[in-house]
């Protein structure tokens, strides 16, 4: 199966007074996107939209032409969708491979020996096999995020969203988990939210939402170029208003925003970037 195409026009989504997506245009085939912004954003509610989850109150989404306003349609986009949400549940009492094997069921998985093969092999991927036969009430929280991930991975879908699959994981998981991700790149359209800016270096391309707006689509160099000429050192704490600064461990003071006369510029990084779009 190849990569999904995802068109989006216009899509808007509120939630009571408050407009969540503004106006939002995309289109993008194949590799990683990372999204990209601070909370409310509205990062959650474009891959909810994009899930089929949620149905935006103006504009389209479609995904290899098909409109998930359609049921018959819908229910082929998930055919080809692994999604994992923000908050990942599953029921404490239920074993992992049940868990597993009830989502492939929905799936479309009818052949028992496919549908267990499955299974195995996205335990593999998560390195959860050997805890097949525990309860998830006995899975540690980064356990829990592999097992979201390994459910959305079941049947290589040709679309793949998830929301924060790194969230609340040790350093070695978050690895494993990027890994796995960054191996779909090559067969499927991947939406990957997240707030870590070293996170998104290792996208084809990184889309920063702020307010329900994307402001930026493009490379993670092409994001980091945004503040080029706004990135300094100098040896005192700076007195104007700066966007960001910290002490370096040689005791001078890397900033970002407008540089004084006489300063040293710097090369900008993507966080650099980003800090300069949100500001």
């Amino acid at each position: 199966m190849t990569a999904s195409q995802i068109l989006c026009q216009g899509l808007t989504k509120s939630f009571g007074d408050s407009e969540v997506l503004s106006q939002v245009d995309l289109l993008v085939e194949g590799g990683l996107v990372s999204v990209l912004g601070p909370n409310g954003a509205g990062k959650t509610t474009f891959l909810r939209c994009l899930a089929t989850v949620l149905t935006p109150d103006a504009g389209s989404v479609l995904v290899d032409g098909l409109s998930p306003l359609h049921e018959s349609d819908r229910i082929e986009i998930r055919r080809r969708l692994g999604y994992q949400p923000q908050n990942t549940r599953f029921a404490a009492g239920a074993k992992v491979f049940d868990v597993l094997d009830y989502v492939a069921v929905l799936k479309g998985f009818e052949n028992d020996r496919k549908r267990r093969h499955w299974v195995f092999y996205v335990l593999d991927l998560v390195g959860l096999r050997d805890r097949a036969g525990d309860n998830v009430g006995d899975l540690s929280g980064g356990m829990i995020q592999r097992l979201g991930l390994a459910q959305a991975l079941l049947g290589q879908p040709s679309l793949l969203i998830l929301d924060e699959p790194a969230a609340g994981v040790d350093p070695d998981e978050r690895f494993r988990i990027r890994d796995l991700v960054a191996d779909r790149r090559a067969d499927a359209t991947v939406f990957v939210s997240t707030h870590l800016t070293d996170e998104a270096a290792v996208s084809d391309q990184i889309m920063v939402m702020n307010k329900g707006k994307v402001c930026f689509i493009g490379t993670p160099g092409a994001l980091a170029q945004v503040a080029a000429g706004h990135t300094w050192t100098q040896p005192d704490r700076p007195s104007a208003p700066v966007r960001a600064s910290w002490r370096q461990a040689d005791g001078s003071y890397r900033c970002l925003g407008t540089p004084p006369i006489g300063s040293t510029p710097v090369t900008p990084t993507l966080e650099d970037g980003y800090l300069t779009l949100v500001s």
